[in-house]
């Protein structure tokens, strides 16, 4: 910790602010309690979430959450679940337009080669598993994310890819239910419009419970 904040790959639950550098990835273990805010710094950037219980044996499933909300993302006071149907994560609040997908999997090396990228493009995929190894823990699978900030719209059965419409200094808020891993990528992905076509920092605020 420095001046109160988290600093690099801080595995503490300690109140504070850890930057995640665009194209990167970060992350936290945070208590049964707490809360933790996703926060766009310049605005106009995705975030890849994702959850995991404490030992690791289960994830934030969106596809769960959907069946267990009724609904695309969960309204606020709604929970994310597991890919046991239980509660991980609550949805406390959200000052951003509101905006959010869990529909779109994490981007990785092979959605990069389809788009014509060159090899070694960064990816969601390969930061969480690189933020996991970094707090000492690892997960055999890539969960779907929660995708906050990324702007999808569903036009019949078909998707539109279109810019992120944060501002600087949206944030969502989660409240653990069960202690947890959590992690965010801020997405790398300058090859559709989502982050308009320039990828930029976020943070990860770990907050007091209430």
């Amino acid at each position: 910790m420095v001046d109160g904040c988290l600093t690099g790959m801080e595995t503490t639950t300690a109140e504070g602010r850890m930057v995640v550098p665009a194209r990167t990835g970060r992350g936290v273990r945070v208590a049964a309690g707490r809360r933790v805010s996703v926060v766009d710094l310049e605005g106009g950037q995705v975030g890849d979430v994702f959850a995991f219980t404490a030992d690791m044996s289960e994830h934030l499933s969106a596809a769960h959450t959907r069946a267990a909300t009724d609904r695309l993302f969960p309204a606020q006071g709604r929970h994310f679940v597991t890919d046991r149907r239980r509660p991980i994560l609550a949805l406390v609040s959200d000052t951003s337009p509101g905006r959010h997908d869990m529909l779109i999997p994490a981007c990785d090396p092979a959605r990069y080669a389809s788009l014509g990228a060159e090899p070694g493009h960064p990816s969601c995929a390969e930061n969480l598993h690189r933020a996991l190894a970094e707090l000492g823990t690892a997960s055999p699978l890539t969960p779907q994310p929660v995708n906050v900030f990324m702007h999808i719209p569903v036009d019949g059965d078909e998707l539109r890819w279109l810019p992120a419409t944060t501002r600087p200094g949206d944030a969502i808020t989660f409240q653990a239910v069960v202690d947890c891993v959590f992690v965010v990528s801020a997405c790398p992905q300058d090859l559709v419009d989502i982050n308009g076509g320039d990828p930029t920092p976020l943070a990860i605020d770990l907050l007091p419970a209430d």
